[in-house]
């Protein structure tokens, strides 16, 4: 495939563009499914973790939440280095040591073991993801740039949503107490695929085109301390109690405030880890905050409705993982669809994605209130795929329209803290909707179906409030720039 799917790689070639870059879009694209399948995929395996291990719960906890931590903090220093050194290195290097990470998961012995393969894991995917959409800022101009970015967002949507029926597809596959090792084993040939094809096809940077400057040790340490801070109170869920676990994150706000005090001095000598002349952009700061109350939304939704069908109706895994299938069918085709429009209109598009999302899913909780028993998951397939399609026209566009002012050069970094923000938004959602979940399970006695709905009226109220800032986005401009319509 020398060309893209517009059909001008003659004319894009003769303006200098690599002829490789649809076949080097592929290859990161693959290993970026790899890394946020494993954000959801080990949902479904916790009970067959518990049951071949040992485990404990929060051990359990770790195993979910370690790899969100570790992601998160890697971002925006990974994205970085890719900046300065080239990110077909760091691209590689995340491979690899996720790869590695993945076989080291599968053959863990004892909970302790998978634990520490987790947080590996979730550093090595942190290290990848802003290679990705570097890539894309390096690679890829104009229309094509939209087009690039749908395809990543609908890898994030499918990945995210398929993770659960891929989880117990592998679990049904392997069987018994050590189906769950599938899930890990499963990345390594994925992995070793992804090394050989990004030699091939990702172009290395010249030497004479490395920055040579310093990495902002000290940004890297104040930012890597405060997202911590912040976020173990939240991946922490329902395992750590009282006053601390608040102490902890009022404590990361301030250390963010540091960092940020920080960054403003070493930027006027230097280039930062994170460049704040970046947030001044309006694109840039409304889209990357759209992202994070995005995210808080939509990730919980497999967090909570996985819980429901498999704790309340008892679900097996493979069905609970099946009932997502539509709103992952949904998300694929849409992103495909906006990455092409995104361009044409704009942030209207995500307009119309969040508000097609908020009333899919206040549908979804309307049919669980009418059909609350064993056969829920055709109750739900219609909301879902419509919340799916409605996903699928925020996640890539948002993208697009969020890095469309930024220069490649920084592109990794600016794509690092676009993605963090979307891993913080994650978290914070999986807490704040799981209590809700969980507090109205024991308040009514068992009752899952009443929980669902209530936590999820909760990730509505997310998706509207991002809803808002599209709709500040849009108003903005339409006053900077009267003639648009």
């Amino acid at each position: 495939m020398s060309g893209g799917p517009d059909g001008t790689a003659s004319a894009r070639e003769r303006e200098g563009a690599d002829p490789c870059r649809w076949k080097a879009l592929t290859v990161c694209l693959v290993a970026g499914f790899m890394t946020l399948l494993d954000v959801s995929i080990v949902n479904v395996a916790l009970p067959s973790i518990r049951t071949g291990l040992d485990a404990s719960q929060s051990a359990l906890q770790w195993v979910v939440s370690g790899y969100a931590l570790t992601f998160g903090l890697a971002l925006i220093p990974a994205g970085r280095f890719g900046d300065m050194y080239g990110r077909r290195n760091a691209f590689v290097f995340g491979v690899v040591l996720f790869t590695l990470a993945s076989a080291a998961a599968g053959i863990a012995g004892e909970a302790a073991w998978l634990v520490v393969a987790r947080l590996v894991q979730g550093l090595a995917g942190g290290v990848i993801n802003p290679q990705v959409s570097g890539l894309i800022q390096q690679l890829f101009r104009g229309a094509e740039r939209g087009r690039a970015f749908g395809m990543l967002g609908t890898v994030i949507g499918v990945s995210t949503a398929v993770g659960p029926m891929l989880g117990g597809a592998l679990i049904h596959l392997g069987g018994g107490a050590d189906g769950w090792r599938l899930v890990f084993y499963v990345n390594v040939p994925i992995g070793v695929l992804a090394v050989v094809l990004a030699y091939r096809y990702i172009r290395p940077r010249a030497p004479q085109e490395r920055v040579r400057e310093s990495v902002d040790p000290v940004g890297v340490l104040l930012l890597a301390s405060g997202i911590t801070l912040v976020l173990l109170p939240l991946v922490e869920g329902q395992e750590w109690h009282g006053a601390g676990r608040w102490a902890s994150g009022a404590a990361g706000l301030v250390v963010l405030a540091g960092f940020t005090a920080w960054e403003r001095r070493y930027g006027r000598h230097s280039t930062p880890v994170v460049d704040l002349s970046l947030f001044r952009r309006r694109s840039y700061a409304l889209g990357v905050l759209l992202g994070t109350l995005y995210f808080a939304g939509f990730t919980a939704i497999f967090f909570i409705l996985t819980l429901y069908l498999q704790n309340g109706l008892r679900y097996s895994p493979l069905e609970a993982g099946l009932t997502t299938t539509p709103f992952a069918a949904g998300s694929a085709v849409a992103a495909a669809l906006g990455g092409r429009l995104v361009t044409r209109l704009g942030r209207p598009l995500v307009v119309a994605g969040l508000l097609l999302v908020s009333a899919a899913l206040g549908v979804t909780a309307l049919a669980v209130r009418l059909v609350p028993g064993e056969h829920v998951a055709w109750a739900i397939a219609l909301p879902l795929l419509a919340a799916g399609l409605g996903s699928g026209l925020v996640i890539s566009p948002n993208q697009t329209l969020t890095l469309s002012e930024v220069p490649p050069a920084t592109g990794g970094a600016a794509g690092g803290v676009l993605q963090t923000g979307q891993r913080m938004g994650a978290a914070l959602g999986i807490a704040a909707i799981g209590s809700v979940f969980f507090a109205e399970v024991a308040a009514s006695g068992g009752d899952h179906a009443t929980a669902f709905r209530h936590s999820l009226l909760v990730t509505v109220a997310f998706v509207l409030v991002a809803l808002a800032v599209a709709v500040t986005d849009v108003v903005l401009d339409r006053r900077i720039r009267p003639g648009v319509s």
